[in-house]
């Protein structure tokens, strides 16, 4: 992938703009069921978005669609102005192959609701193979970086221990750091703590805080931790039904939403909305 950062050109009214995710009228459907409906949605490079709204509302459907693990059934998604599902071949415009969908995605990191660690390997072998593997780092800068990565997620002193042997929010924090090693330049977080028991959410959530705050790099996080919401984005994007029903700021958003079905749907979590 390119520096997936920058300035880009995206042919729009007004030129140069900085931003490096789009959606432009993007669809996608499983069968007769729309999960996302001619979305459009730009954002710009080192943002930190929450998207919140119902389940099945398309929120997750996004994430993986950046991660190419889902295709799209129409419209465009770009990072850093290039296709991500298209390609040019001869000059003609086509469905991206396998080493396009690969070359792409080396600059996305994704954690899961679920931990996927190797439970043969400890958790600085967790993070450090895939960078052998796919970055082909050596075993020894790998190792560095896993450390660093595990210092950051304030896991320092479990290194050497199994899977087994942490609780499950500090197999998350390993997945996290896992992630970063890779340096992408997009971090996707997909209901990073509905696996957690509730006294372990909080140590995952307060790593991801440090990371909005300490980094450039850009952050989605699909998520139902609405306090966490509030003080993780930039920018927080209420779905429905495949659409973005309402798009602003948190103290908009959670103080003064401009929809009634936003209100309707956060008085579930929030006592200020009437």
């Amino acid at each position: 992938m390119s520096a997936l950062c920058g300035r880009i050109d995206l042919g729009l009214a007004g030129g140069i703009v900085d931003q490096i995710i789009e959606f432009r009228d993007v669809s996608k459907s499983f069968g007769d069921l729309r999960v996302l409906d001619d979305l459009n949605l730009h954002v710009k490079a080192g943002e930190k978005l929450a998207l919140i709204g119902p389940s099945g509302s398309g929120k997750t459907t996004i994430l993986r669609i950046l991660m190419t693990l889902e295709d799209i059934s129409g419209g465009d998604v770009r990072l850093d102005g290039e296709s991500l599902w298209h390609e040019e071949r001869n000059g003609v415009r086509v469905r991206a192959g396998e080493r396009h969908l690969r070359r792409m995605r080396t600059g996305v990191g994704m954690v899961f609701q679920q931990f996927n660690l190797f439970p043969h390997l400890t958790a600085i072998e967790n993070i450090e193979q895939p960078q052998v593997l796919i970055r082909k780092t050596s075993k020894a800068q790998a190792r560095d970086k896993a450390g660093d990565m595990l210092a950051m997620v304030g896991l320092a002193d479990k290194q050497d221990h199994y899977p087994h042997q942490l609780s499950g929010g500090q197999q998350q924090r390993v997945a996290i750091a896992r992630a970063l090693a890779m340096d992408p330049k997009i971090m996707l977080f997909d209901e990073v703590t509905s696996a957690l028991d509730p006294e372990l959410v909080e140590e995952v959530l307060a790593v991801l805080r440090r990371l909005a705050v300490e980094t450039d790099t850009t952050m989605l996080t699909v998520t139902h931790e609405m306090n966490f919401a509030r003080d993780f984005a930039d920018r927080v994007l209420f779905f429905e039904k495949g659409k973005i029903v309402e798009s602003g700021s948190p103290d908009q958003i959670f103080t003064d939403p401009k929809e009634e079905r936003t209100r309707s749907f956060l008085r579930n979590f929030l006592s200020n909305i009437n």
